[in-house]
């Protein structure tokens, strides 16, 4: 038996009855359309659409976005808060429409996300070539600018021809289930193919369930990384977002309860352990704190579990110094289970710990290691506390808060169950080293491609994903500025999200850098230009509360401590989408993590200031090592 239908309306079909199971739970795998209508898709995927709600409005839901980057960011977020399970599907018109989703593709794939991209495409006729907004390629007729997504997707496909949909739709479901392979999935849609109809086989509407699987670890490996673990007088836990993907936290909580072992955290993996968990020794490199950064120098091994090793976790290969270290990795992808010449494990995260945790029995690391760990903790969690609770003096003294202040008071007055979101700027490297994680689905930073932009857009995800928690989106106005468009979808869905936009005249952690490279903060705060030609003049006017009051969202402006909490306690009792507006000293930054990052300095400048970041560099270049783990049998 066939069913007659367009290719648009049989993909938004089939989408609506494809599920994802893992451990017996089972749910929808496209939990619904994010889009923006042109003439590439309005008469093909925005008929379907349409014709798919007025049946059942719960099929597919569709939701209007404002953004096409962003409506890809509010699908990675929903995907990342799920742990991969759902995701979204996201549609866009033919040319610009359709390209502006190529960072958000970019970000999926980088941050091993399942996002569905559904970009509109050219006539496959070619009967009236060229179309609006369709790039002529000299050398090749089969070229659009949809090809743009190919280095960006885990899996790429252009449905010339109704016949190829089927495959094209059973290879993108394929990947989006994959733990390994997963990342951005596009099918780029020719125009005129998304009206065509064709006669479909009814087994392709049937429910279809795609399992994903837990791969248990191979006994050998297993037998190696015991010994390695045993042989270990100073190991270190680097958990990465493969931790919570897994649902590998009350393992790893077993794990590092049993075994002593100190836990530090990725970005993607904090929260893996509570902050306040005896084995917590928190952020680890480039932003890492100082207690994670001294256990890191000196360790002789480090069990990566579900990270990739980024620049900033390696603090660009500076934080491990012992020149006997060695690498055990636990991760389902064999790419980076590779890294560092490392023991492989190409394993679920969750089934690698308690086989290893239950092979290892009596066995623990130096109760006089873990009491060192300990205590450098509570050095650093001293630290916190002077910037979450200043001094009465600091308190009393006239001037703008802090972003640590400001940090600080929301993590104190949010509950554990609140989400905090952040992606770009110098919130992320202050929130990792200084929020204080209590659930494991409390932090969400988007640091894999650190994308400006991302925060409101991801905060809508976050809240789609956990309507029951309240989601607190930290924003500078750099990012702001940048895409801030999503608040209207928030007002038109009523998704609550708690804006705390933080004004600080410009890109802060830019400026920050640019300072300690010795570039003098150029060009990185926002000023007027003045009569000699610089951008060195008064601060711009820009109202941010009265723009964000713009989209009709309540905002709440603060200028002190008891302001922002007390507005804090507003936001929380408020049903709906509200902003608080607060202005922070741009010139104050968070506490160093004793750690480093690779950014290159001139090596040549007539400007002292750069000359003698360079020297800097250079000195601490002489710290950066390769990382070769000794081969098996080698001491």
């Amino acid at each position: 038996m066939t069913v007659r239908l367009t290719v648009a309306q049989a993909l938004v079909r089939f989408l609506s009855v494809q599920y994802s199971e893992r451990d017996g739970v089972r749910q929808r795998l496209i939990a619904g359309c994010l889009g923006i209508f042109g003439h590439g898709n309005v008469a093909g995927v925005g008929q379907a659409l349409l014709q798919s709600e007025l049946q059942d409005p719960k099929a597919l839901p569709y939701i209007l976005a404002r953004n096409e980057q962003a409506m890809v960011h509010t699908a990675a977020a929903f995907a990342r808060t799920r742990d991969r399970l759902q995701t979204y599907a996201c549609t866009a018109s033919v040319g610009p429409g359709s390209t502006n989703m190529v960072t958000g593709a970019a970000l999926a794939t980088i941050n091993r996300l399942p996002v569905l991209i559904l970009p509109s495409d050219v006539f496959a006729t070619r009967v009236a070539t060229p179309v609006l907004q369709e790039l002529e390629s000299f050398g090749a007729g089969d070229v659009s600018v949809n090809d743009a997504f190919r280095p960006v997707s885990k899996y790429f496909d252009r449905v010339w021809r109704p016949e190829q949909l089927p495959s094209a739709l059973m290879n993108a479901m394929r990947v989006l289930t994959d733990p390994v392979e997963t990342g951005a999935v596009t099918l780029a849609l020719p125009q005129d193919v998304q009206a065509e109809a064709y006669d479909w086989p009814d087994e392709l509407f049937v429910e279809r369930t795609w399992y994903v699987a837990r791969p248990l670890p191979e006994a050998s490996i297993v037998d190696k990384a015991l010994d390695l673990l045993r042989s270990a007088q100073r190991p270190l836990i680097v958990a990465g977002g493969g931790v919570h993907y897994s649902g590998a936290e009350d393992a790893l909580r077993e794990f590092a309860e049993r075994t002593g072992i100190p836990v530090s955290e990725t970005q993607a993996g904090k929260g893996s352990l509570s902050w306040d968990h005896p084995q917590s020794v928190g952020a680890v490199g480039s932003t890492g704190t100082t207690a994670a950064n001294a256990l890191a120098r000196d360790a002789d091994l480090v069990i990566g579990i579900g990270t990739r090793y980024s620049d900033f976790t390696t603090a660009s290969r500076t934080a491990f110094q012992n020149p006997d270290v060695r690498f055990l990795n636990i991760n389902v992808a064999r790419f980076d289970s590779g890294k560092h010449a490392g023991l492989p494990v190409v394993a679920d995260a969750r089934e690698t710990l308690v086989s290893l945790g239950s092979a290892l029995g009596e066995w623990s690391v130096d109760a006089n290691y873990t009491a060192e760990a300990q205590e450098l903790t509570r050095t650093w969690n001293g630290t916190v506390d002077a910037i979450f609770r200043p001094t009465p003096e600091r308190m009393a003294a006239e001037g703008l808060l802090t972003q640590g202040e400001v940090i600080g008071t929301v993590n104190e007055l949010s509950a554990a169950s609140d989400v905090v979101v952040c992606a770009a700027g110098s919130m992320p490297g202050d929130l990792h080293k200084l929020w204080r994680t209590r659930d494991p689905k409390g932090y969400h930073v988007e640091y894999g491609y650190s994308c400006m932009g991302y925060e409101i857009a991801g905060g809508l995800g976050v809240r789609l994903g956990a309507p029951d928690r309240d989601v607190f989106v930290l924003v500078g106005d750099g990012s702001y500025l940048m895409m801030s468009s999503e608040l209207a979808t928030a007002v038109q869905e009523n998704l609550k999200i708690i804006v705390v936009l933080v004004q600080n005249h410009g890109f802060a952690s830019i400026g920050a850098l640019s300072e300690s490279l010795g570039s003098q903060r150029f060009g990185t705060a926002y000023r007027k230009r003045t009569g000699d030609g610089r951008l060195d003049g008064d601060y711009l006017p820009v109202d941010l509360a009265a723009n964000v009051r713009s989209f009709g969202v309540e905002v709440i402006e603060v200028h002190s401590k008891p302001d922002l909490e007390k507005a804090i306690q507003t936001a929380k009792a408020a049903s709906g989408p509200i902003a608080i507006h607060v202005t922070t000293d741009p010139m104050i930054g968070g506490p160093d993590s004793d750690s480093w990052w690779d950014v290159p300095v001139s090596e040549v400048s007539e400007l002292q200031t750069t000359q003698s970041a360079a020297a800097s560099y250079e000195e601490s270049k002489k710290a950066q090592r390769p990382y070769l783990s000794p081969a098996e049998g080698d001491s």
